[in-house]
């Protein structure tokens, strides 16, 4: 279904823009550093488990897209790209910044801190957006089946997020002071997410 090219050159793009700073690691580096490592893992898993909503819609869309007019899928890459352009030019321009937020408000179980991780992904416009940029420019449609390699792409995505977010929920202690003590390191990341963002948009425009 997804060659071994398709698969790494899509896994090194998903974690790069996984682990730059960015709302949902920070409230679960928030969450471990606030209430502990199984509440912040708790969260994490929820969050990466939401992504499964917009591989869903992804997936319908693009094969959609590409059995209804080839131009349409064309419409689709180059706005994509553009929007991932648009994503990689903020995040070079950040001044950084990135702090971990107090997530200390409630006491909440462990599934309810899952179910609201769930919850504020599977929600979230821009994560919908996102996916429909990212996901197409990794799909082949000469390979065929493309709602399952879509599919596929979006369960790699979501399986290396569960693991990263899994990972910063149970170091969140140690990560948080570490950004405390080197605040740089976020901009630095964020350098890095944007220039992976602004090439994987021109290479998404140039695609055919």
């Amino acid at each position: 279904m997804l060659t071994i090219e398709q698969l790494l050159g899509f896994l090194f793009a998903a974690v790069l823009i996984t682990a730059s700073p960015g709302p949902d690691n920070l409230m679960v580096l928030g969450m471990g550093v606030s209430k502990g490592r199984r509440q912040g893992m708790a969260f994490g898993l929820g969050c990466a488990l939401g992504c499964l909503s917009h591989t869903a819609l992804a997936a319908i869309g693009v094969s959609a897209l590409i059995a209804a007019s080839p131009w349409a899928f064309t419409a689709l890459k180059v706005c994509g790209g553009l929007y991932l352009i648009w994503l990689g030019v903020k995040a070079l321009r950040s001044r950084g910044g990135a702090h971990v937020g107090d997530a200390s408000q409630a006491d909440d179980s462990l599934l309810r801190l899952f179910l609201k991780g769930v919850f504020a992904n599977a929600i979230n416009p821009k994560v919908v957006l996102f996916f429909l940029s990212f996901l197409p420019q990794f799909v082949v449609p000469a390979q065929g089946h493309v709602a399952a390699q879509t599919a596929a792409l979006g369960l790699v995505f979501t399986l290396q997020a569960a693991v990263l977010f899994g990972l910063l929920g149970y170091f969140a202690g140690a990560v948080g002071q570490w950004m405390q003590r080197k605040p740089r390191a976020g901009l630095w990341l964020d350098r890095i997410a944007g220039a992976v963002f602004v090439a994987l948009g021109l290479r998404l425009i140039v695609s055919r």
